[in-house]
């Protein structure tokens, strides 16, 4: 009897152990320290859920979540946290970003949480620094740069927003997200890749699920957002690979695209990029050329319809350039388009308010002090522009929808100084002209040629993206007919 007791006790002590070792490491994980200094507050969460759940907890507004908002009364604009199993810090506080972009290469460098690799690619252009990330990024100002957008762009998207408010006039309604989106990348898609419209709206299909898996639980299994997200990614990359192998095949035809750039550079044999590089680039690119804008331009629409004082000052200044014209039949110019003063302003509102991007991601390099707290090296940073747009104490009214915020000279200055929507630093987003040049085009073409009347939702969520959970349904209707 006392022998057959042995093994059960044992497990017994066995289970014990690791009951011990498990509820150790609980203990270490939702406590870290750090070797010198001390960690910003916070709280971490158990392992791998941490916060991941309040943080993807949507709010019903485009006010900052509440799990930004209790974070700071109770923590600070500094603060620790855990998200995807990550260690993170979170920055509310504009000085402290600012510092951050200051110190990219130094203290810093870029980096995103496995799931927006996993979408992305680990060989995007993210994952580069140095004289290798210079290079890149020269590389894509060949079409996004100021050059190609004054001499090039600028034109051919002038006639495409045109083109797509004269289609959307023939329609009961359209859906704004979706129609602008598909506007966006119907350019977009001819100008890197060569597709039509018929292509690009098929592939862009693909690109739907990829912000939702950018604020998801990396749970990869049928049913799943993160899984959806995935499969679209894989069909990008085929489609992709594909047309890629077809062009190195003919290396000598042309087709008037940025991927004759990419093949003529594969083929010179300088061994900057790689063909899986290559693919995951023009991904990346496709997505992100018309995946904020369209956001920001639905929100857009909804505040223009609350906001008609802010729709007759735009009226008025781009009925003045229409008048200023040689030719009634002409196409906007560099220099009408650097006169939009009202235009500019009301186009820092929309990206203020909007706060598209759910964060900026930066990796520390070694151990950071800021506000007196250490954040270690290997930890992430997450910058946070929508909470500083939205911060009452730097942004007067936060909420409201005011370009006349923009105009007074000795306030500017300031707001700018808190302004970072295309990030900061070296980093700074190079499509960044590419998207105010989208939307003072749509602008100057809706206000001076179209009405327009809501027809159903509007309802806007914050996730970490702006959502329209039941669309947002508008009628587009020529200003000659009556509403």
């Amino acid at each position: 009897m006392e022998y057959s007791q042995v093994p059960y006790a044992s497990l017994f002590g066995l289970a014990a152990v690791v009951a011990g070792w498990m509820v150790h490491c609980v203990y270490k994980w939702m406590n870290p320290t750090c070797n010198k200094g001390r960690l910003p507050p916070g709280s971490m969460g158990f392992p791998l859920v941490g916060k991941t759940f309040q943080f993807f907890k949507p709010s019903p507004s485009l006010d900052v979540p509440a799990f930004y908002k209790q974070r700071l009364k109770r923590y600070g604009p500094v603060f620790k946290t855990s998200l995807v199993g990550q260690p993170v810090v979170v920055s509310m506080d504009a000085e402290v970003n600012r510092f951050i972009f200051q110190q990219e290469g130094k203290l810093f460098r870029s980096w995103y949480p496995d799931t927006t690799n996993n979408i992305f690619g680990k060989d995007s252009i993210a994952s580069y620094d140095g004289s290798i990330h210079k290079y890149i990024r020269s590389f894509a100002s060949r079409l996004f740069g100021l050059e190609s957008l004054r001499d090039v762009l600028l034109a051919e998207m002038d006639r495409n927003v045109a083109q797509s408010l004269a289609a959307w006039a023939t329609e009961p309604q359209i859906e704004v997200k979706n129609a602008v989106a598909n506007m966006i990348f119907d350019l977009t898609a001819k100008k890197l890749i060569g597709f039509g419209p018929e292509k690009s709206r098929k592939l862009r299909k693909n690109f739907d699920a990829f912000f939702q898996g950018l604020v998801s639980f990396p749970l990869y299994f049928p049913g799943t957002t993160f899984y959806g997200c995935i499969q679209g990614r894989k069909n990008v990359q085929k489609v992709l690979k594909d047309l890629l192998k077809e062009r190195l095949s003919t290396p000598e035809k042309r087709h008037g695209d940025f991927l004759d750039e990419v093949v003529d550079e594969l083929k010179s044999g300088s061994g900057m990029i790689s063909e899986k590089f290559a693919v995951d680039f023009v991904a990346a690119l496709l997505f992100a050329s018309f995946a904020t804008v369209s956001s920001s331009l639905s929100v857009a629409m909804k505040f223009l319809s609350d906001y008609p004082n802010v729709v007759e000052s735009l009226k008025e200044e781009h009925e003045s350039i229409l008048k200023n014209r040689d030719g009634a039949s002409s196409r906007i110019t560099w220099e009408e388009y650097k006169s939009m003063t009202f235009t500019a302003q009301v186009t820092n509102e929309i990206a203020r308010v909007s706060n598209v991007a759910p964060g900026i991601f930066r990796k520390t390099l070694t151990d950071v002090q800021v506000k007196g707290y250490t954040i270690p090296a290997g930890w992430l940073v997450m910058i946070s522009p929508m909470a500083v747009h939205l911060n009452p104490e730097l942004f007067e009214d936060p909420l409201t929808f005011n370009p006349w915020r923009w105009q007074d000279e000795s306030k500017r200055s300031a707001l700018l100084k808190n302004f970072m929507p295309f990030g900061g630093g070296i980093r700074l987003c190079v499509g960044a002209e590419f998207s105010r040049i989208q939307i003072a085009l749509f602008l100057h073409n809706l206000v001076t040629n179209y009405r327009w009347k809501e027809v159903k939702g509007g309802d806007v969520q914050r996730i970490s993206e702006i959502v329209f959970p039941e669309g947002y349904h508008i009628q587009i209707i020529p200003r000659a007919q009556a509403i």
